[in-house]
């Protein structure tokens, strides 16, 4: 008698109901008893953990010359700390105020950073997330320079109005010590000078101030006697002022290209005019004016001539020059051409007192989009190799995959070959800033980032341990014949800019196989070799898609499960019963002149000589069809254990046999259904013929400059989606993808035609009756279609070069809201089934030295007579995620995760404690949830604002990590693990590190002797509450720090700085003490000796009489 169950009998009420909350449940609670869960909310948490890359618009730079550390602003209110290779800092200034300028507190551990919004602020780097310890807010002056003096607590602060305040760096208070401009400049000038450009004490008297007004003033002031000593004038506006180190001379720079220099004793015309750049008349009048000279400084060596070094004042005639550091040394002038405009620059010295020689070894040149440091020390000036991942916006970044647990061997791989692509050319030395200390904690897996630009290059980055290092660069464009000119593009090209843009990576990081996809429609793949090769004739099939015009009226039941239906047409010999591409030998044109059969890009006819590392194996190129252009590949998916490569667009897929070369599949869309298509598809207008560029670029920034948009979304479907979102919003200004849930609803629902939008290849069981897992394709569509292709593979190599793959469709699967993101597989204990690959081997070594690859296959799944599911399928929308039991194909569980808005990147991710499923939605929410229960475990409002950009770049990996692309330049990484985020602090590294303070310089004994060395000046007699009183309360307003942690470390870090100083101040008293009592003990051995020498005078006089002596 067959034993009754009742499990069977829910699982059939179970398939047969709607999915609905309460079936759902049940079936939860079931498969509850069979699988236990291991991941808890407790064990998510979001926190950002580091930023590379260059710092995106930069505005101002400091460096400490000490602790070697160098600090960057941006205008953008963003402040980055770099120190030696991986040690870097990323902090914010809350009202995002562009950072006007920065000043050190050398060797304190301190920053003060002044704002455009008229704030100043002291930064504590003694920690290892720097933190504001004071704020001042200036409420009635604008505030346009600042300057701190080595080892002073007194900070000026120059204003638009041309006055100088001055603050206390350890209080954040002001003085009511104020220089007046009226009062600075008296009788000689009629007008107001303009805004204090430049502010420096003389680095032999700090009671002298040089103050230096826009209009072309220059004032010395006295600060003791609160009057100016000297004034100097000259007809044009001053930029920026230096010093000679020994106090005599100062050098202007003038906005008509002018440098003049002063002695401090004559103010009445300048001991020297000088124009760098300026034509020479022969008749000796004065020179052409040339472009202002926005920044120079004057610095001495010991054993040679002084270096005078500037930017800008290039004469007018240089049109469309590039902008050029000048290095001028005695009586040699170097002019330096940069990439980019310089924003700033600064001299590296040997000293950080600006009394002694300065010794001068680099320059560090701060570019719009670069950071360049210049040896002074070498002839010719060459370059330092920079240590920092900078380059990551050396072409735009267009799409960006992470990967992390990767296979040990990948990095060091990548590495050998990517070091032979180094430049040559850079100075021997050492990068100089060095400062900083390395982390402690490190993480146990490896992590690698892979970013593709819009040239067609494909960045691979080492971003094991928070650090950055690009291993690897491949240039995929050099498959392709390049047009001489931007005139001469091809007219078969569906982009107007940046035909060889990447679109979508596909990664083995096992079998080392990559596959690529580019905006042309065209799709390479690579295999890694050691060896170097050259390729006579690249590897070309040509694929003609089916052009499907037609739109798709999806039905209302779009959340509902589909049946499983088998076509009944299988193919076993796909040659014949599916379209076979070779190359295109037939003409361009058809009968009526319309584009046929031919690709979008030339490919390269003559030989191609392939370096070690990613060679090509294979490219694909889609072609016109009847005058329609290709249309953009919208997913990608690549197995090394099948051989195959599968490609999608808004027509259909295709899959391909990279071992043979040979087309396997080539259907559209409506023909994976079958006879069970749930759609209505309706005619439409063919597409224009070709794509603008317009198309590819960030919806929200149609002003940014080329460079700065982004060249092409990952799929076409996500950015007609942002787009028909953006054209909704009247608001410019809104940048978000959060609205309404008709909106929202309505671009899914306005989708003209089903894309491919997702790929998995992966082992399953097709049917109940099957007891192996055989290989197979699934598909996810934009319109919320699973859909399957079984698969016969050739199980040995030779039969697998030999004998075709067979294809058997088997129709849909599962339905869902919104397009299909992301396709996985659980074996029956809930642990995700890794992907199937192929190990990597030398495909370039001889036959009989090639290792057998070995396939990689999971362990067949067992079933039991009671639960016969031995397979559970993960499908996420953007919508909603189902997990269905498999063969049954019975949903198990379902969970709807937006309404109001959609999912726009989910990955299956594996971590320590489980697998789980990681969602970034358009409205900015990060939210994880378990498998199989698809429980919610993490929901962060994370980015309530966002743009193309992001949605563009944004990926999760294992471990609990994540990454986007912040701006055009930099890559933010965050993660989403409650233990990474309680070990970032350390993981992270320090700035600070104790470093005792150089000597300062020897006066020497005559300087000593007769007063000629530095004059010091007490401050705080000056400046302090007592003498000088307090300040206009309605000034300015001061604003404590944060408090808690923070705060309190700051505190001690500041009570360490005052110990520091309190240990100095007994050290020199002591000092003082011990010459004192040498100067004792002489004078009381002075005193010994005139003492004997008395009494033996004495002695000898004694005893004669007056006549005698």
């Amino acid at each position: 008698m067959k034993k009754f169950n009742i499990r069977k009998v829910l699982d059939g009420l179970t398939a047969a109901s709607s999915s609905s909350s309460s079936s759902n449940a049940a079936s939860g609670n079931r498969e509850n008893d069979m699988i236990q869960e291991t991941l808890q909310s407790e064990h998510f948490q979001l926190c950002k953990t580091v930023r590379h890359g260059f710092p995106y618009q930069p505005s101002s730079m400091a460096f400490d010359p000490v602790q070697k550390i160098l600090a960057i602003g941006t205008q953008t209110g963003a402040l980055r700390l770099f120190g030696q290779a991986g040690v870097e800092c990323y902090c914010q200034h809350e009202s995002g105020s562009a950072v006007i300028q920065l000043e050190f507190l050398v060797n304190e551990g301190a920053l003060v950073s002044a704002l455009a919004d008229d704030s100043i602020h002291l930064w504590n780097l003694r920690q290892k997330l720097p933190a504001i310890l004071h704020s001042l807010k200036f409420n009635r002056e604008r505030i346009t320079f600042c300057h701190l003096p080595f080892q002073s607590k007194w900070l000026y602060v120059g204003t638009e109005r041309g006055n100088i305040h001055i603050v206390n760096v350890e209080s954040f208070t002001l003085s009511g010590y104020v220089i007046m401009w009226n009062k600075a400049i008296e009788l000689s000038s009629k007008t107001h000078p303009g805004p204090v450009v430049h502010i420096s004490d003389n680095p032999m008297d700090e009671g002298k101030l040089l103050i230096g007004f826009e209009c072309g003033i220059v004032v010395l002031w006295d600060l003791k006697s609160k009057k100016a000593d000297y004034r100097y004038s000259y007809d044009e506006a001053i930029h920026s002022v230096a010093w000679h180190h020994e106090g005599k001379q100062f050098v202007c720079s003038h906005s008509d290209g002018t440098l003049t220099t002063w002695n401090i004793r004559a103010p009445a015309k300048p001991a020297q005019i000088i124009t760098p750049h300026g034509k020479q008349p022969k008749d000796g009048k004065k020179p052409e004016p040339c472009k202002p000279i926005l920044k120079v400084e004057y610095k001495t060596t010991r054993a040679g001539d002084p270096f005078m070094i500037l930017c800008g004042g290039l004469s007018y005639d240089t049109v469309g020059r590039r902008a050029c550091l000048t290095v001028m040394h005695g009586k040699s002038t170097a002019v330096l051409e940069m990439d980019y405009p310089i924003v700033d620059f600064l001299t590296l010295c040997e000293t950080p007192y600006p009394n002694d020689f300065q010794e001068p070894y680099a320059v560090v040149v701060l570019l719009e989009k670069d950071l360049v440091l210049i040896d002074l020390a070498q002839i010719g000036y060459p370059i330092f190799e920079n240590p920092y991942p900078l380059s990551i916006h050396e072409s735009p970044v267009t799409c960006c995959e992470y990967f992390a647990d990767c296979p040990a061997e990948v990095i060091p791989a990548l590495y050998s070959v990517g070091s032979r692509q180094k430049r040559q050319g850079f100075s021997k030395k050492e990068w100089p800033i060095n400062g900083g200390n390395w982390g402690q904690g490190t993480l146990s897996f490896s992590e690698i980032i892979i970013t593709g630009h819009a040239d067609g290059s494909i960045k691979f980055w080492d971003a094991s341990a928070l650090m950055l290092q690009v291993l690897y660069k491949l240039k995929t464009a050099k498959v392709f014949e390049k047009p001489r000119s931007k005139e001469e593009k091809y007219s078969t090209e569906i982009v107007d800019e940046d035909p060889f843009a990447i679109q979508i990576l596909s990664w083995c990081p096992e079998s080392r196989v990559l596959c690529v996809a580019g905006v042309s429609a065209h799709v390479i793949v690579y295999r890694f070799s050691k060896q170097e090769v050259t390729t006579e004739v690249v590897q070309l099939l040509e694929v003609r898609m089916p052009c499907e015009l037609n739109e798709v009226e999806s039905p209302e039941c779009g959340g509902e499960q589909a049946s499983a239906v088998t076509t009944p047409g299988t193919s076993s010999s796909p040659q014949t019963s599916l379209p076979q591409s070779h190359p295109s030998t037939s003409s361009n044109n058809s009968s009526d002149g319309l584009r046929d059969n031919v690709p979008c890009l030339k490919v390269r006819s003559s030989p191609l000589k392939q370096s070690a590392g990613y060679q090509v194996e294979l490219l694909i190129q889609l072609v016109w069809v009847s005058g329609e252009p290709p249309q953009q590949i919208t997913s990608l998916a690549v197995n090394s254990a099948y051989g195959l490569v599968a490609f999608g667009s808004g027509n259909g897929l295709a899959v391909v046999d990279y071992l043979q070369k040979t087309l396997i599949v080539n259907v559209s869309t409506a023909e994976l259904y079958g006879s069970t298509d749930p759609h209505h598809r309706q005619p439409h207008s063919p597409r224009k013929t070709r794509q603008p560029s317009a198309g590819l670029c960030d919806g929200n920034d149609a002003s940014a400059a080329p460079e700065e948009k982004c060249k092409s979304p990952t799929t076409a479907k996500i950015s007609r989606k942002i787009n028909m979102i953006a054209d909704q919003k009247d608001d410019a200004r809104d940048n978000s993808f959060s609205r309404s849930r008709s909106s929202s609803v309505t671009s899914i629902d306005r989708e003209s035609r089903e894309v491919i939008s997702s790929f998995n290849f992966c082992d399953w069981l097709s049917k109940k009756s099957e007891s192996v897992a055989v290989p197979s394709l699934w598909v996810g569509t934009s319109l919320g279609s699973m859909l399957a292709i079984a698969l016969t593979v050739p199980s040995t190599p030779e039969q697998r070069m030999l004998q075709p793959v067979g294809v058997s469709f088997c129709g849909p699967v599962v339905r869902l809201k919104g397009g299909i993101l992301r396709m996985a597989q659980l074996d029956a204990s809930g642990t995700l089934l890794p992907h199937v690959y192929e190990s990597w081997y030398e495909p370039n070594a001889p036959e009989e030295e090639r290792e057998q690859p070995r396939r990689r296959r999971p362990t067949s799944p067992s079933s039991s007579q009671e639960n016969p599911d031995c397979q559970y399928a993960v499908v996420c929308s953007e919508k909603q995620a189902k997990v269905v039991a498999l063969p049954s194909q019975n949903c198990v569980y379902e969970h709807n995760i937006t309404e109001t808005s959609f999912v726009l990147r989910a990955d299956v991710v594996t971590l320590t404690t489980g697998v789980g499923i990681a969602c970034f939605c358009a409205n900015g929410h990060i939210m994880t949830l378990s498998l199989p229960s698809l429980r919610p475990l993490l929901d962060v409002n994370y980015l309530p604002l966002t743009d193309m950009r992001i949605a563009r770049t944004f990926c999760f990996s294992n471990q609990g990590q994540a990454l986007y692309l912040t701006s055009p330049t930099e890559i933010q990484r965050i993660t989403y693990i409650q233990e990474t985020c309680d070990n970032l602090q350390e993981m992270l590294g320090e700035l600070f590190t104790p470093v005792e303070t150089p000597e300062a310089p020897n006066r020497g004994f005559f300087k000593g002797l007769f007063g000629g060395g530095a004059q010091s000046l007490d401050r705080e007699d000056l400046f302090g509450e007592v003498s000088a009183g307090k300040a206009s309360r309605s000034l300015a307003q001061h604003i404590p720090g944060p408090g808690g942690m923070e705060g309190m470390k700051g505190a001690a870090s500041g009570v360490v700085g005052e110990l520091a100083r309190a240990r100095i101040a007994l050290d020199e008293r002591g000092q003082k003490l011990g010459e004192l009592e040498e100067r004792t003990a002489a004078m009381m051995a002075s005193g010994e000796s005139f003492s004997k020498h008395a009494h033996d005078i004495m002695l000898k006089y004694k005893d004669k009489k007056w006549y005698q002596l």
